[in-house]
């Protein structure tokens, strides 16, 4: 059996942003998986790069130049100068998303990771892409939400359906991927899987009558879950309408988010998941052998959302790694047990069985309904970046290119003034 080819995605500077003193998010978290991850030692097992930073270009693939311009122009010293665009772009002190120093550099960061992940696997050349920076499911075409500022997982999924003719949008985040799901709402070649907290919580949308419009009718497939959702209950949902998906969707690739404040102790989400319990869905989706884009999400409880991501990157990879969290740059903020491993909190499942039945029976209905996977007509698919190639000989960098002169002929003349490696 030959070994899973995982491209892992990480940038140096995306965990030194900051969303102001008591936001609840906080990038610092991913420099506390990425110190696990080295840690552990989970790094050897795939093959580590820097991302691009995404261009105004890529990210006007979904995004309004006019939304992203106000994220570039905008900043806390300037703030009273934007107003009525702040209001219009949801954006500000008085909303979730603050406008915070470097706001869209820290998305075109996330952002690039997520599309160089997509194009790696849609050029074959890895069969899973890991960008924990990614995942930011509630950003809108023209909107900021949820603390999310650039939509990722959309750009990804476009870049991914210039070759496959269907994928698979899978959100285990407590909160409904609204943004993700908006954006495919009205298409049959995106189907959008949500399992999220649903009734006084944001962001308030997200029940199982919200099945998709004209073409997308019943690709969109949500289940609305109360407090206190435990691994068994979770998994038992999870698998048949993953399953009964695979069956009549067939997708050609997966993007996978996976917001880690679905896990017990978070400080937002009132889900009682363990590490193992959320990472049995990971493992579960790898099981099918699909290329597989696996982004983050939310995550509040900055310790536990390290914990996670670094045991979900050694499933993905498949090591074994020991419970003691090894010594790392960040040691003391896994004090006192310093251990990987979280148990669930003593709390109540508010999910009864008849009720997780009932809405698995409905999910599995509304599949069944569906006339089979969608083809779509093939077309020349376009390239992913413009590569600009070097003609000049590159053997020899010392030897001059021919003159500008009209029939090209005759070498170029030395300046007096040009600087030589060598002065005799």
């Amino acid at each position: 059996m030959t070994k899973t080819r995982v491209s892992y995605f990480y940038h140096p500077e995306v965990g030194h942003f900051y969303y102001g003193p008591s936001h609840p998010m906080k990038p610092h978290r991913l420099k506390l998986a990425h110190h696990l991850i080295l840690g552990y030692g989970i790094y050897k097992e795939m093959d580590c790069y820097r991302p691009h930073p995404a261009t105004m270009g890529e990210m006007t693939q979904f995004h309004s130049e006019e939304y992203l311009q106000f994220l570039a122009k905008c900043s806390p010293d300037n703030l009273r100068q934007y107003h009525s665009q702040m209001q219009r772009f949801n954006a500000g002190e008085y909303t979730d998303c603050p406008v915070f120093d470097g706001v869209l550099e820290f998305s075109s960061l996330s952002t690039g990771a997520s599309l160089d992940g997509a194009v790696q696997l849609a050029q074959g050349q890895c069969d899973i892409a890991v960008n924990w920076s990614g995942g930011l499911h509630h950003a809108k075409k023209s909107e900021a939400s949820g603390f999310c500022y650039v939509n990722d997982i959309v750009l990804a999924i476009l870049e991914l359906l210039k070759v496959h003719a269907r994928v698979l949008y899978i959100d285990i985040d407590v909160h409904h991927g609204d943004g993700v799901e908006e954006a495919f709402y009205c298409t049959d070649r995106v189907m959008t899987l949500s399992l999220h907290k649903y009734g006084d919580f944001f962001p308030g949308t997200g029940h199982s009558s919200e099945t998709g419009a004209k073409e997308g009718t019943g690709f969109s497939v949500n289940a609305p879950l109360q407090s206190g959702m435990c691994d068994r209950t979770y998994g038992d949902l999870f698998k048949p309408v993953f399953d009964k998906i695979m069956e009549v969707f067939q997708p050609g690739a997966i993007v996978l988010q996976c917001g880690a404040d679905s896990i017990a102790g978070d400080r937002l989400g009132p889900f009682n998941l363990t590490l193992k319990g959320h990472a049995a869905c990971v493992e579960y989706v790898k099981s099918k052998n699909v290329p597989t884009l696996v982004l983050g999400g939310g995550g509040y409880t900055i310790r536990n959302v390290a914990r996670l991501w670094c045991y979900e990157t050694s499933v993905l990879v498949e090591k074994e790694i020991p419970n003691e969290i090894p010594f790392n740059d960040y040691y003391e903020y896994y004090a006192p047990d310093f251990e990987l491993h979280l148990k669930g909190e003593d709390k109540e499942n508010q999910n009864s069985p008849e009720s997780l039945e009932a809405i698995k029976i409905e999910l599995l209905q509304q599949l069944q309904n569906l006339q089979g996977a969608p083809s779509v007509q093939m077309q020349e698919v376009p390239p992913p970046y413009e590569v600009i190639e070097n003609t000049e000989d590159e053997d020899d960098p010392d030897k001059r290119s021919k003159a500008k002169t009209r029939i090209g002929d005759g070498d170029r003349k030395a300046h007096d003034a040009e600087l030589y490696d060598q002065v005799d």
